[in-house]
């Protein structure tokens, strides 16, 4: 992966994270245990600190940045989905943040809340636990059911197990020129939209 040091400033990787190749790491930025970075995410930690707490993902596309002296934390098992914006915020423990959703700096979105997929979240934005956001500007519209708590933590769980599956066996390679016979799926976990 393209990892760079900055001002004496070396990214921290633990050792059962996993980091595509093709994600950009700079400066302070500390991965935690478990935690999984997708292809073309970009996490350019030259100003302030980011931080990814145990379990946490950051999916494909992804842009984490943020002001000097300041910190963007994704607590534990913190999910974002594919190209959100993430800069200068905390998101809480167990909290999903939407597909191309962006969250600015200051906010702070509590522990087991979920913000839908392309909201726009304003500076200093703040939300008690499990609260349901949506929107741009984001507003809070209502609690986080059990029900899609529970969805929420089987996509997380699941990012963990990638984590551990692109660590044993995900290599380059090149394309085959045909589909062999009896080509092999992936298991079915079952895992689907909420809809």
């Amino acid at each position: 992966m393209p990892c760079y040091k900055i001002d004496g400033v070396t990214p921290v990787v633990h050792p059962s994270a996993y980091v595509h190749p093709t994600a950009v790491l700079i400066g302070d930025v500390i991965i935690g245990a478990q935690c999984y970075v997708g292809p073309a995410a970009c996490l350019r930690g030259d100003f302030g600190r980011i931080i990814m707490e145990e379990g946490a993902n950051i999916q494909d596309t992804c842009v984490v940045h943020g002001f000097p002296q300041s910190s963007t934390i994704i607590r534990r098992h913190g999910h974002i989905g594919h190209g959100a914006v993430l800069h200068g915020c905390i998101i809480g423990e167990d909290t999903l943040i939407g597909m191309n959703a962006v969250v600015m700096d200051g906010a702070d979105i509590g522990a087991e809340s979920i913000v839908s997929a392309s909201s726009f979240i304003k500076n200093r934005f703040t939300c008690p636990p499990r609260s349901m956001v949506m929107g741009t500007p984001g507003v809070i519209k209502r609690q986080v059911t059990d029900d899609e708590l529970r969805w929420k933590q089987l996509g997380t769980q699941q990012y963990i197990e990638l984590s551990r599956r692109c660590l044993n066996s995900l290599v380059e390679c090149l394309p085959l020129n045909a589909e062999e016979p009896d080509r092999q799926s992936f298991v079915d976990t079952g895992h689907r939209p909420k809809i």
